[in-house]
């Protein structure tokens, strides 16, 4: 891991670190193509605010304890690591020094495809959850905001092969988006991996 990105560690009660050169690109590319075709890809509902919304985005789940993952009123069921997932798992594991036992598959098909203001900070997770996000693809807006402090409010841009890892009070103390944006823009998939307890 190189090249960090300033202004992250700045954040109060924020402990957040973006690594844009985590993977070579040409890596990246042959991982993101290899993705795209054989992730077992799924669109499933979800509920917000009592209203129930198909995702507007593309998921999958893995699991190598094959424990199931529950958010938003939506249960997934993982599918077993293949090679692949299992390697970038233990990559992201030794250059972070936390241990992962899922990993949550995000495919933006376009600038309409979005996720929402959340946290994730579902009991499942532990009291102080570690989220290696990994970016393949088209590059995307993450916009983080305090959940107290509104003026507390900032946006990096997730670039291909970038790893970007939240850690300790993130979760309890701010809120994360990828934005729908009015600008063509290329698929992008996105590899958020974490612990289940």
């Amino acid at each position: 891991m190189s090249k960090e990105t300033p202004g992250l560690k700045d954040l109060p009660e924020c402990d957040i670190r973006l690594t844009e050169d985590f993977l070579d690109p040409r890596e990246a590319w042959d991982i993101y193509h290899t993705l795209l075709e054989e992730t077992p890809w799924r669109q499933d509902n979800v509920k917000v605010f009592g209203k129930v919304y198909a995702q507007p985005r593309l998921t999958a789940l893995y699991d190598i304890h094959g424990k199931s993952y529950t958010y938003s009123g939506l249960t997934l069921n993982p599918h077993p690591f293949t090679p692949l997932l299992d390697n970038l798992r233990k990559r992201i594991a030794a250059a972070s020094g936390a241990e992962f036992s899922t990993c949550l598959l995000n495919l933006y098909r376009d600038g309409n495809d979005s996720n929402g203001w959340h946290a994730d900070n579902e009991a499942a997770l532990g009291t102080n959850p570690v989220i290696a996000s990994l970016s393949l693809g088209a590059t995307r807006q993450f916009k983080l905001k305090h959940r107290e402090d509104k003026s507390l409010r900032t946006s990096v841009p997730l670039t291909h092969g970038s790893l970007l890892l939240m850690q300790g009070e993130t979760q309890h103390r701010w809120l994360h988006q990828i934005p729908k944006t009015r600008k063509a823009v290329d698929p992008r998939i996105n590899l958020t991996f974490r612990r289940l307890y």
